[in-house]
């Protein structure tokens, strides 16, 4: 996606100076250089100041001028580096302050930039503020990519003044795996919302049949499978945010704020009582008829994909292409790729064909549960990151849950949740127990082979190595789904193959 490579457009008040550092905040990223240039009082200490606070989320936040001691650092959420040149002695001096450093771990906020000479970096972003009466004109250019993000930003804010949201606040909440961005926005009046930022990507290379791998697994590439799916969890009783404007085209979506109490105490030890509620949440969610095609509030109608041996395949694929070779530091020859698939291809055909199907959330763990104290029953379970979801075997959101790819799960809280939810199935209606458990542990086995590769391929290719903390829960869990008889063939490949686990 190309624009403008310019952005100039009016600041006609202090106010829209502090917004506009605002929304620079949540445009900027680590190696970010800033060079913001203007005649003395142009308002740049003012924007940098702004800028700073933001990503503090701290208003009240001390930031003083770097005029005499030429930069201040400030360690937040992204390090910055607030230079001020104006009394740089000598271009050369740059070395001195710390810039080289500071830049490979942050953001480099430069007023005076002209006194560096060429010694800033050529990829910068340049800002000038100019005077135009009681307000500034700000002029933005640099390279395309940092470029993108601004104008994302600027997309955004117009996209909220638009909403009747002209003042509100934005911080960044969190990012994840996946392109998807979050916000907390905070209107001047009533409660805060949350913002999906969640821009379509060009697709990439092709991984199956000419079709890139969001196509094959069948992951949203846009806003409607989020917006039918909270729709129909809402509609039969369940807690899921109440989505309150969407642009489609964009990718912006304002929701409901759902609150930050999750499942998980202090020390990050899951909650029993939350957890046990989760897993009845599930259970009333297998207890309805389950429903494919789901009609959003303009009429579309969103086609709920099927979990099909296809996407099930390439999901389990991650453990053989990147797994594999990352452990024992060689590919996988074609003949182990060839006994893997089959593997699958038989537990797939063998044993998942007749499983019981229904909505599956797909990724119901504790990043995604968001606990609801005012509420009363499976309410008080709130969901969110179902974009994904699918029409598959019920065992998978059970086998999701009870082995959080997040934190560890103790074995009896693990025990006391597979028994909850045999005893409310049962409850409910006919249920085949042993079939439902044989099913639960390979979904459990293909999740995890899944993760095992994702982690490795999100450290590679996708430059985020803090997801290999998880590697050796994932692993163990994978060793308890191999216990299952159904998956002794899985389990002496893995030991064949060289990857050990450990005894579960």
């Amino acid at each position: 996606m190309s624009g403008d490579p310019i952005l100039r457009f009016g600041l006609p008040n202090e106010a829209a100076s502090l917004q506009l550092g605002e929304d620079l905040a949540l445009a900027l990223r680590p190696g970010d250089c800033l060079a913001l240039s203007g005649d003395l009082g142009a308002g740049k200490s003012t924007l940098a100041r702004a800028l700073i606070r933001a990503l503090a989320d701290d208003p009240e936040l001390e930031v003083p001028s770097p005029t005499f001691t030429l930069v201040q650092n400030y360690e937040l959420r992204i390090p910055v580096a607030h230079f001020d040149l104006y009394r740089l002695g000598d271009a050369s001096e740059l070395d001195e302050l710390g810039f080289d450093e500071a830049l490979s771990f942050g953001i480099c906020l430069v007023e005076w930039p002209e006194m560096a000479a060429d010694l800033l970096p050529a990829e910068r972003i340049n800002l000038q503020l100019t005077q135009d009466g009681a307000g500034r004109v700000v002029t933005i250019s640099g390279p395309e990519p940092q470029m993108r993000r601004i104008r994302r930003a600027r997309s955004i804010r117009a996209f909220l003044d638009r909403h009747g949201y002209e003042h509100a606040e934005r911080r960044f909440l969190t990012g994840d795996a996946s392109v998807r961005a979050y916000e907390r926005v905070r209107p001047q009046a009533g409660p805060t919302l949350i913002l999906m930022d969640w821009p379509k990507m060009p697709e990439g290379p092709p991984v199956l049949d000419g079709k890139p791998y969001p196509k094959v697994a069948h992951l949203a590439e846009d806003a409607y499978p989020f917006v039918a799916v909270a729709g129909y969890l809402r509609e039969i009783g369940l807690c899921a945010p109440d989505v309150l404007h969407v642009d489609y085209d964009q990718g912006i979506l304002l929701i409901e704020d759902l609150g930050s109490d999750g499942v998980l105490d202090e020390a990050e030890r899951p909650i029993l009582e939350r957890y046990r509620e989760t897993v009845a949440c599930l259970a009333h969610l297998h207890s309805h008829r389950v429903r494919q095609d789901i009609e959003t509030d303009n009429g579309h109608i969103h086609h709920v994909p099927d979990f099909d041996p296809i996407a099930m395949k390439m999901e389990a694929r991650l453990l053989l292409d990147w797994h594999l070779p990352w452990r024992r530091g060689n590919p996988a020859t074609e003949e182990e790729r060839q006994e893997y698939l089959s593997i699958w291809d038989a537990l797939i055909g063998d044993h998942l064909s007749g499983a019981e199907k229904n909505l599956l959330l797909r990724d119901l763990h504790s990043p995604n549960i968001i606990w609801q104290p005012q509420e009363t029953g499976v309410r008080r379970v709130g969901l969110i990151d179902f974009q994904d979801s699918m029409i598959g075997p019920t065992a998978y959101d059970l086998a999701s849950l009870i082995q959080d790819a997040r934190i560890d799960v103790p074995d009896e809280l693990a025990k006391q949740m597979m028994a909850d939810y045999l005893q409310l199935r049962h409850a409910s209606g006919a249920f085949d127990e042993r079939n439902f458990l044989k099913v639960w542990a390979i979904m459990a086995a293909q999740r995890n082979c899944k993760l095992a590769g994702l982690w490795v391929r999100l450290k590679q290719r996708d430059g985020k190595p803090g997801y290999m903390k998880h590697m050796p829960r994932t692993l163990r869990y994978l060793s308890t789904a191999l216990q299952h008889p159904a998956l002794l063939p899985l389990r002496e490949w893995c030991h064949r193959s060289g990857i050990e686990l450990p005894e579960s």
